[in-house]
């Protein structure tokens, strides 16, 4: 049996599976994320979450491609990619499925913990700088309808909890589960596990069987978001259904203000403009992305290719 403390609910593997699919169900539904004549691309990294996204998708009939980016990080990379090449192998393509793969060294010219410290920047800043446009990149070339990762609830509420702390309005307004295609060159992005728990989904993972890195990134050590996960895992332990009062609590409270708001849309259109370099929007003269290139070919040894 598999207890949920903050449903007050035990359920058996049969049971406990059909709550995940349903959960995901409703999410990908309340929220208009997709239907069943899209063309999904779920980004994969080999842990738990985005993989048991994927095996949901597929398993609730949706066209979901995957797209997998090879970081460069010395053995975890490789245990990640073999995970991921495995998946597909073994599930995803006897589903109609396909894996499209990305090389950080290939197409970047190093790996992300030598870009990063070329620019000077955390490596998870410049990791997500990286995923965020080749996903979106990715996305807009092959012509999917929208893009999924797989942030779970826990992700959802950490962030919520740093943007509060931090009173950051702007990122505030961007954390949602369904990001609209506001623009031309912006994929639109998803995530349909935010109802459910890491643990959920780690449970999730195991009882089908799925091969996933457990493991955290070697580059996360330190993070912030692991921080505010341990704070509120901290109190969820003493008040079980706190993560979910947060996170939905706060997605009810803007949905009932945004009808005398000005869209998502049209905050968009006003403020982005194709980056003159690369084409995807931006709010800057350069696009982040560009930008981080831009400045990492400079300081980079001239054997370096950038």
């Amino acid at each position: 049996m598999i207890g949920l403390p903050r449903h007050n609910a035990a359920f058996c593997k049969p049971c406990f599976i059909g709550y995940v699919l349903d959960q995901v169900a409703k999410a990908i539904k309340h929220d208009r994320m997709f239907s069943k004549d899209h063309r999904v691309l779920v980004a994969v990294s080999g842990g738990k979450d985005s993989l048991a996204l994927w095996n949901i998708l597929l398993k609730l009939g949706y066209r979901a491609d995957a797209l997998y980016v090879d970081l460069g990080i010395a053995g975890y990379s490789t245990r990640s990619r073999e995970k991921v090449i495995r998946f597909a192998a073994t599930t995803a393509e006897a589903a109609g499925a396909t894996l499209l793969q990305h090389e950080v060294k290939e197409e970047e010219g190093a790996g992300i913990r030598e870009l990063a410290m070329l620019v000077h920047r955390p490596t998870c800043s410049a990791c997500g700088t990286i995923k965020r446009y080749q996903f979106n990149r990715a996305a807009i070339e092959h012509r999917y309808d929208v893009m999924a990762t797989g942030h779970n609830l826990d992700d959802e509420a950490a962030r919520l909890l740093g943007n509060v702390l931090h009173w950051q309005e702007d990122y505030l307004d961007k954390q949602a589960p369904s990001l609209p295609a506001s623009v031309d060159g912006f994929a639109k992005k998803v995530k349909p596990l935010y109802r459910l728990t890491e643990r959920e989904t780690a449970a999730y993972a195991v009882l089908n069987g799925i091969d996933y890195v457990v493991e955290e990134c070697p580059m996360a050590k330190g993070s912030k978001m692991l921080l505010y996960k341990e704070v509120l895992n901290r109190i969820e332990t003493e008040s079980p259904g706190t993560k979910q009062k947060f996170y939905c609590g706060f997605l009810d409270r803007r949905s009932s203000t945004e009808p005398a708001g000005t869209s998502m849309t049209e905050k968009d259109r006003a403020a982005l403009r194709p980056c003159p370099t690369c084409g995807q929007p931006t709010t800057a003269d350069l696009c982040s992305y560009c930008k981080m290139m831009s400045r990492a070919s400079r300081v980079a040894s001239p054997s370096a290719r950038f």
